[in-house]
């Protein structure tokens, strides 16, 4: 780690902070460097420290408790934190969404088992075994893509054009409800078997099954959603 040369505080600081605790095997819970050590580390002074140690906190990377040390903050829980507060700020435009899913995904589903041929149904297959994939390996960002191209691909099994160019643009330009719903704890592992159930419906040319099977799953992801935002308020 090379020093830093400037006295007074500057994003330098922060970021030498962070190749530290990342470099050096630091791990939610552990106790950091004391102020005295890390100033002599960088060779900054103690108040640059200080504001550096202050906005690492406010955002979630370490913890500071008077008398006991500096402590590396679990980031899965800050980020829950702030997750939770952007549901708060965003609740009506998701409650909007879901009412609109409600309306078309359970007929489009009905409407995918009576028109999916065997090309639809191996795509859906894929991208079902892809988002369980990387369910397991915790990849929020590529199980939200395989979410929206689930449900593009089940409108396009539908042969309707006009709901498949709906589906594509509602997961384009809408994405607050895929967002909302596979970062509210335990949706991932809970839309996993409910994408089942759809497909399983839909390879039986169970119409009514596949309808049913798509409401549920949307009710469920609006329900964990309000719950969420129930326990932030």
């Amino acid at each position: 780690m090379n020093p830093i040369k400037k006295v007074r505080l500057s994003d330098s600081v922060i970021a030498a902070i962070k190749e530290m605790i990342a470099d050096d095997g630091f791990k939610p819970g552990d106790k950091f460097y004391s102020e005295n050590e890390l100033t002599k580390k960088l060779q900054v002074s103690r108040s640059s420290v200080r504001e550096a140690l202050r906005i690492l906190e406010v955002t979630g990377q370490v913890s500071v408790s008077q008398g006991k040390g500096i402590f590396i903050a679990d980031v899965d829980v800050q980020q829950l934190e702030a997750f939770t507060t952007w549901l708060k700020n965003n609740e009506q435009s998701i409650k909007d969404n879901f009412e609109v899913r409600l309306i078309i995904e359970p007929k489009a589903a009905g409407s995918a088992a009576e028109n999916a041929d065997a090309d639809d149904i191996r795509k859906m297959e894929e991208v079902c075994d892809q988002f369980a994939q990387f369910a397991e390996d915790n990849n929020t960002g590529e199980v939200i893509r395989c979410d929206r191209c689930f449900h593009r691909l089940l409108a396009g099994a539908t042969k309707n054009k006009t709901l498949h160019v709906l589906m594509k643009s509602m997961t384009t330009a809408l994405p607050n409800g895929w967002i909302s719903s596979l970062y509210t704890p335990g949706r991932i592992e809970k839309t996993v078997h409910e994408h089942a159930d759809v497909l399983e419906a839909i390879i039986k040319r169970d119409k009514s099954g596949a309808e049913n099977a798509m409401t549920r799953h949307l009710v469920n992801a609006l329900h964990d959603i309000n719950m969420q935002i129930k326990k932030q308020a």
